[in-house]
């Protein structure tokens, strides 16, 4: 897999790239200082993954990963040294398949790439909770809650597929999806795939940011209970 690193000190994308060099199946392409060379080092390689600093004069991550995710199918992870940064929640509405704090371990930084190329998201769990917060917020700002039940919004969706989205924002894995609805892995991700491509949505992280809008997961929901679905007849 082929990756861009981009981070306005040259400290820390040499040492991104000469982690990510060392490992058989990963190939770093193109390093860039600013969002600027990062667009154009995008346009250039067509790499699979961009590591993308989101702080950096110029143009900043947040704009750099606007233009990537609208013109290529690369999948951008952030890079930031603060897990309370303003920007991630709409950096994830960008398109940003995931967020890394600059001091992550070696190991977690190259298995974030592999899953990011994979097609699948990543948050690290301090910046998971403050995205939560960010939307209970927004909930409570509303006029009215959500009315509980099926929303209009989800409409296109089966009632499995739901069923699907629910348990995804509620963080479950595919394994742990097909454990409590009874279904084959390969099941659920068809299930998601559905999902995205009916709701229009990019990855697993704009999914589970759909379900708190749309009110199919209450923050602080435990999801006790979930495992009593009943077998589906797929």
């Amino acid at each position: 897999m082929r990756a861009v690193v981009v981070d306005e000190q040259e400290l820390v994308r040499s040492g991104f790239s000469m982690i990510l060099e060392a490992q058989p199946d990963i190939e770093v392409v193109a390093e860039a200082s600013d969002g600027a060379q990062a667009v154009a080092a995008v346009r250039a390689h067509n790499p699979d993954v961009l590591l993308l600093d989101i702080r950096m004069p110029g143009m900043d991550g947040l704009e750099a990963a606007r233009q990537v995710c609208a013109s290529s199918e690369c999948r951008v992870v952030m890079l930031t040294t603060f897990d309370l940064d303003e920007y991630v929640y709409e950096a994830l509405y960008a398109g940003a398949s995931g967020f890394l704090l600059k001091d992550v371990r070696r190991d977690d930084l190259v298995h974030a790439v592999r899953v990011a190329a994979g097609g699948d998201s990543l948050l690290a769990p301090s910046v998971t909770r403050r995205l939560v917060a960010d939307l209970v917020r927004q909930q409570r700002r509303r006029a009215q809650e959500p009315a509980p039940g099926r929303s209009s919004g989800l409409a296109v969706l089966t009632t499995r597929e739901e069923e699907t989205l629910r348990l995804l924002a509620r963080g479950l894995s595919n394994a742990e999806i097909a454990t409590t609805l009874y279904v084959s892995e390969h099941t659920v991700k068809t299930h998601v795939s559905n999902v995205l491509t009916k709701l229009g949505l990019r990855d697993r992280v704009q999914a589970v940011i759909r379900a708190y809008e749309e009110g199919l997961v209450i923050p602080g929901e435990t999801g006790e209970g979930e495992g009593a679905a009943a077998p589906s007849r797929e």
